[in-house]
């Protein structure tokens, strides 16, 4: 296959392209400086511009844009470059797969669709939750209708968060665990779903190749809460994990995004991925630190 990638530096960016070019794939990354080699074309989201040769005889996009939701303290400012990183790419790249006749765009979205579910299990067919992330999920979703309504197939994944041997959360929580400073955050119920990297690039993957469409939560089978996530962490890195971190210490830290992502947090659960006979290589949060931390 030809695979065009946007958003390729990031975490699973990167991990999805070395893993299709590894596979054998031709793989074409959009990149938003002068490139570097032939198989990297300049586009400009903002300006509505992509090289037209980008994605001639592409068989998939695979956009995976956006700023990182937890890089920075959410001021009103940084919330609109969280929309401007996702909505606008998004718009783009719907219209220029419809343009370039691509089959497949598999597109970003996130399990902060449902906002808070407490203890319900939800999947893609539970309906969207309130808050900032939910809004931020569907308008992200919504984008990629100009290609969804001229019947290219369009994969929405929902992605949890991504345990990496490097990088990522994990790369900011390791040290702490490591020095026996691990704890729970707040009360520790709220449900923590997660992905190991290598099952996300694994899935994502999988839907270049299988007959899936429309939203797919792309998360681990078994969502856990942050205590359980917590215990699993000191396990992982042979450490106690005695603390707690108050939630009014996090409010105060984080502002909106502790109350929207930290302190609360989605049951979901991989129904899609799962009827359409996806297997997870890393189906237990235990497998998946395991991974991470080279067990």
């Amino acid at each position: 296959m030809r695979v065009v990638v946007a958003g390729s530096s990031g975490l699973i960016g990167s991990a999805l392209v070395e893993a299709l070019r590894r596979d054998g794939h031709d793989v074409a990354r959009l990149v938003r400086r002068r490139p570097s080699g032939s198989n990297e074309f300049e586009w400009n989201p903002q300006a509505g511009v992509v090289d037209d040769a980008a994605l001639r005889g592409a068989d998939a996009v695979v956009n995976l844009c956006g700023a990182g939701i937890g890089d920075r303290r959410w001021s009103g400012a940084y919330k609109q470059a969280l929309r401007d990183s996702r909505l606008t790419p998004t718009d783009v790249l719907a219209h220029a797969v419809v343009d370039a006749g691509v089959p497949v765009l598999v597109n970003g979205s996130a399990i902060g669709y449902y906002g808070n579910t407490g203890d319900r299990i939800v999947d893609e067919r539970t309906p969207s939750g309130g808050g900032f992330l939910a809004q931020l999920c569907r308008d992200w979703e919504a984008a990629t209708a100009p290609a969804r309504d001229a019947g290219v197939r369009v994969v929405s994944v929902r992605t949890a968060t991504v345990l990496a041997p490097s990088g990522g959360m994990l790369g900011r929580l390791r040290p702490l665990y490591s020095l026996g400073l691990g704890g729970r955050l707040g009360s520790g119920r709220q449900y923590f779903s997660w992905v190991s990297l290598a099952d996300e690039v694994a899935a994502i993957k999988f839907a270049l190749t299988h007959d899936v469409r429309g939203p797919v939560n792309l998360c681990a089978p078994e969502p856990i809460t942050n205590a359980q996530f917590n215990g699993a962490m000191g396990r992982a890195a042979h450490r106690p994990a005695p603390w707690v971190v108050p939630g009014f210490a996090l409010s105060a830290l984080l502002g909106e995004f502790a109350r929207e992502a930290v302190l609360t947090g989605q049951r979901a659960v991989p129904t899609a991925l799962q009827q359409a006979g996806f297997a997870f290589r890393h189906a237990t949060i235990d497998a998946a630190l395991g991974y991470a931390f080279g067990h």
